[in-house]
C-alpha cells in the first residue's frame, strides 16, 4: 500500500510541476510575440544584414584599390618578379610592397629565392622480383 501511495504522490508532483513549467514557457513565448517585440527583432535583423553588406562593400572597395595599385605598378614597370632572372634591389623607404595584392610594411617582407634541383637523372631503387 505504501508503494502505491508513494508512486501516486510522485505522479501528482510531476504533473503539477510539468503544468507550471509549461505555463511559464507559454507566457514567456506569448510575451515575446507581441507586435513591439517582433518589430524590434525585425529591425535588429535588418541592421545586422545592412552591417554585413556595408562590410562586404568596404572589403570589395579595398580589394579594388589594392588591385588597381598593383596593375598601375605593373604598367609603370615598378614590379619585379622573382622568376624574372633580374636581381632585385632592396626596398627603399618610400616604396610600397604588395604581397598577393595587399600592401604590407616593407620591414615585414623576407625575400627567399627558390633553388631548383638539378635536372639530372635520379637513381631509382631497383626492386627485386621474386619468382
Amino acid at each position: 500500500m505504501i508503494k502505491r501511495l508513494f508512486w501516486f504522490v510522485s505522479g501528482i508532483v510531476a504533473g503539477v510541476g510539468g503544468v507550471l513549467f509549461a505555463g511559464r514557457r507559454v507566457k514567456r513565448t506569448i510575451g515575446s510575440m507581441g507586435p513591439v517585440k517582433v518589430a524590434g527583432r525585425a529591425a535588429e535583423a535588418t541592421r545586422s544584414r545592412l552591417g554585413n553588406v556595408q562590410a562586404a562593400f568596404r572589403e570589395g572597395r579595398d580589394a579594388m584599390r589594392d588591385r588597381e595599385t598593383e596593375l598601375r605598378a605593373r604598367r609603370d614597370g615598378r614590379v619585379d618578379h622573382l622568376d624574372s632572372g633580374t636581381s632585385i634591389d632592396p626596398v627603399s623607404p618610400g616604396d610600397s610592397v604588395l604581397v598577393d595584392g595587399t600592401p604590407v610594411a616593407a620591414s615585414r617582407v623576407i625575400v627567399l629565392r627558390q633553388v631548383d634541383e638539378p635536372t639530372g637523372r635520379r637513381h631509382r631503387r631497383r626492386e627485386r622480383r621474386r619468382p
